[in-house]
């Protein structure tokens, strides 16, 4: 199976936004995927705003838009924009 690496800007719906409770939900939605996280990273965007950048080792056979579309039911998330999409080597 050949994997690709995803990665996410997830924008929070309030600056007090816990993306440690963001990054569970994500961990169970990508279950079901046969995806799992590799890395993330609070960005800062502006006025106290951060974004959660994950990077997604995602299987290359899975619709990458069905699993944003499903991320995006996650309670405290209000938008996610794909901003790196790639064949994984190695």
């Amino acid at each position: 199976m050949a994997m690709t690496i995803l990665k996410l800007k997830i924008m929070p719906k309030s600056p007090e936004t816990d993306f440690r409770k963001i990054k569970t939900e994500l961990e169970e939605k990508l279950k079901k995927f046969e995806a799992k996280i590799h890395s993330s990273e609070e960005q800062p965007v502006a006025f106290g705003i951060k974004a959660l950048i994950v990077t997604i080792a995602w299987p290359e056979e899975k619709s990458t838009e069905e699993g944003v579309e499903d991320f995006l039911h996650i309670e405290e998330v209000s938008s996610i924009d794909v901003i790196d999409f790639r064949r994984a080597f190695g």
